[in-house]
């Protein structure tokens, strides 16, 4: 479930990050717009971008074996801006929508359970050099 975690959340930060640097960096108006999430236009591509750089920092120091906590952190808060986004929000589905967004929330579901897993495990002090 590890690995799992790794690979979910790295492609979930690659993917906000080249968003976010497609919509800063197209000419006119910034129209990147989600909204599931609370924030628009400008401030939303920023965002995505300071979260994407927030969640590959923090993937590479667990896949390191260091601040693991900053990586159950990171995992934390996605499921959280998910479920309320996407669940506990007047956001309105589009027909076939509902089903793509329950498996985005499983998928961080289980990575999330996957950083538990990977945040629980001892440190071993001798395997670094």
């Amino acid at each position: 479930m590890r690995l799992f975690s790794y690979l979910y959340h790295g492609l979930l930060a690659l993917f906000l990050l080249a968003i976010s640097a497609l919509a800063l960096l197209s000419s006119g108006v910034n129209t990147l717009s989600l909204d599931f999430l609370p924030w628009q236009g400008s401030a939303l591509s920023y965002w995505l971008l300071g979260a994407s750089l927030f969640g590959i920092v923090s993937l590479v120091l667990a896949v390191k074996g260091v601040l693991r906590g900053l990586y159950f952190l990171w995992n934390l808060v996605v499921v959280l801006v998910l479920v309320k986004g996407l669940f506990l929000s007047s956001h309105h589905f589009e027909p076939g929508e509902f089903k793509t967004a329950v498996y985005l929330t499983l998928g961080a579901l289980l990575a999330l359970a996957g950083a538990w897993i990977r945040l629980r495990q001892p440190t071993d002090p001798w395997s670094r050099t």
